[in-house]
């Protein structure tokens, strides 16, 4: 997949070195809890692992396979090792014939598992295990160059923004037809939200499903579904359409390497959304998404943050720096995974409130300073909602000054805003009336990133320095006194004492609380993964 190109932004004299501080920073701030999820693994990621080695399905209570395995694994001998040498190991002493077989005795109770002690016996299973594991390596690659393919036959949208559309009904069969609708009008990606709550399931449902709630369930085969719709829709309308899902939640691995096995293009895969607004455990996360953003890094997938969040439960303006130093985080985490600076869609969002002064002038600095940051980054612009009241005429005006901003900056991937997002799940019609909006304004001012350039020193330029200077504040008292492993002195992780510390969209998460701790353990010295081996071998 060839790399976004995005218009260059107006300037803003932002000083480079005060830019290389913020980045020198937020990487200090990164080292010790990239050191914590290299060193831990969870019930998730090992599942994703056997995901990879083709192990799907489910019992007749819809409890997958994987979960039966792995859960019979740590109960007899801990995931400390991994899960895929005791698996191979009892596989190579025929407990059963094949993966599957041995899921499903697991799930009974009888089959006995064990860390294998001599070095021949633990070298032969995880040499087996490697075997297993890299055809579904190999079909992510496979995945990847069809994607180019496709889009090198089919082409790219010629403007940019991006048009990204949601579409969810909770019936992945209702979906279909409305996602294929929408591109016709001009969408050139297609959202599949998930059901409401599937964050905090610590399993992923199998098979087509119709019975979501405000959304529609993440599954393999609804993956492999939507997909094969929007191919159908792709060559009639002669452009690549892309699709995205969510890699979040307790099965942040394993959505990731469905989404990679079924060829999705952008992952909703923030580093701190499921903390904050889940209350899923920051260790748990931390592991969950470096495993996640490796894989996306090597499916070509284009992660999407979810920064936005913080404005719906703290001022717009007031933490406007907080959107800026999640931004850095997410960039940091996910180079360090592996992913280039064209999928790192770090997301941003027009939520100040319409009646402050100069609103529209701070959104724009808000937005460019995004821009200028992140220049070789497809920046995802999300619409007000925050403070979107009802009143549908308003609304639809407000979301054409949003759509004005995103032209005027640049703006990569513009998530299109509803005029009835207070009032109802919005109708076909009114997504129309978007898309109307969208339109209008980007025959318009499309070329406005050209024209537009604010005064030297002047209100925008002003503003967009004044958050760039609190981030760097932040940062800096959250690193504190820090040595050069980024940990306090008293041997603390500076970043989950600011997350616990209610920092990032005033939500308090400790270390030690919070939904799927319980799924974490520490790698034991023989701790062996053959996908995490390969994805950071570079398989081809």
């Amino acid at each position: 997949m060839s790399p976004t190109t995005v218009a260059p932004p107006p300037k803003l004299d932002l000083d480079p070195a005060v830019v290389r501080k913020a980045r020198t920073l937020a990487q200090r701030l990164g080292k010790p809890v990239v050191e914590i999820a290299r060193t831990h693994t969870t019930v998730s990621v090992e599942r994703a692992t056997l995901r990879l080695a083709g192990l799907a399905g489910a019992d007749h209570e819809r409890v997958p396979w994987v979960n039966h395995l792995v859960d019979s694994v740590r109960s007899q001998v801990g995931l400390e090792h991994g899960v895929t040498t005791p698996v191979w190991d009892a596989l190579r002493r025929d407990e059963a014939p094949d993966l599957l077989t041995l899921a499903q005795k697991a799930a009974t109770g009888a089959v006995s598992f064990r860390i294998p002690e001599r070095k021949g016996e633990a070298t032969a299973a995880r040499r087996s295990a490697r075997a297993a594991v890299r055809p579904g390596i190999q079909r992510i690659d496979r995945q990847h160059a069809a994607r180019d393919r496709l889009i090198g036959r089919l082409g790219d949208p010629e403007r940019r923004p991006w048009i990204y559309l949601i579409v969810a009904t909770g019936d992945i069969y209702e979906d279909i037809p409305q996602a294929q609708a929408a591109a016709r009008e001009g969408a050139d990606v297609i959202a599949v939200i998930r059901s409401t709550g599937q964050s905090l399931l610590d399993y992923v449902p199998e098979g087509a499903t119709r019975e979501g709630f405000a959304g529609t369930y993440a599954t393999q085969e609804n993956f492999r579904l939507m997909r094969a719709a929007l191919d159908e829709v792709s060559k009639e309308l002669g452009r690549y359409v892309r699709l995205t899902n969510y890699a979040s939640g307790l099965c942040m691995p394993e959505i990731a390497a469905l989404a990679g096995l079924e060829r999705l293009d952008m992952m909703l895969n923030d580093s701190m959304y499921g903390i904050l607004f889940r209350d899923i455990n920051p260790i748990r996360t931390f592991v969950d998404q470096r495993f996640s953003r490796q894989v996306h890094a090597r499916a070509g997938i284009i992660i999407n943050t979810g920064e936005d969040n913080y404005l719906t439960t703290a001022d717009a303006v007031e933490a406007a720096h907080t959107v800026t130093v999640s931004q850095l985080m997410n960039e940091y985490f996910g180079k360090e995974a592996g992913l280039a600076d064209w999928q790192l869609g770090l997301g941003h969002a027009f939520e100040i409130n319409p009646q402050v002064e100069e609103s529209f002038r701070l959104e724009l600095a808000h937005a460019l300073l995004a821009r200028q940051l992140f220049p070789n980054a497809p920046l995802k612009w999300m619409p007000p909602t925050k403070h979107m009241t009802g009143d549908i005429f308003g609304g639809y005006l407000l979301d054409g000054f949003f759509n004005l901003v995103g032209a005027m900056t640049g703006q990569s991937i513009l998530l299109v805003g509803m005029m009835t997002e207070a009032v109802v799940t919005p109708f076909l019609s009114d997504r129309d009336l978007a898309l109307q909006n969208v339109r209008y304004v980007q025959r318009a001012a499309g070329g406005l990133t050209e024209d537009f350039h604010p005064p030297r020193d002047g209100f925008i330029q002003t503003r967009a320095r004044q958050v760039l200077s609190e981030a760097i504040d932040l940062l800096e008292r959250i690193t504190g006194d820090g040595d050069r492993t980024g940990r306090s002195a008293s041997g603390s992780v500076p970043l989950l004492d600011a997350i616990a510390d209610g920092t990032f969209g005033l939500m308090k998460r400790p270390a030690d609380r919070g939904k799927g701790l319980d799924g974490v353990a520490p790698k034991a010295d023989d701790y062996d993964n053959p996908a995490t081996n390969l994805l950071e071998e570079g398989l081809k």
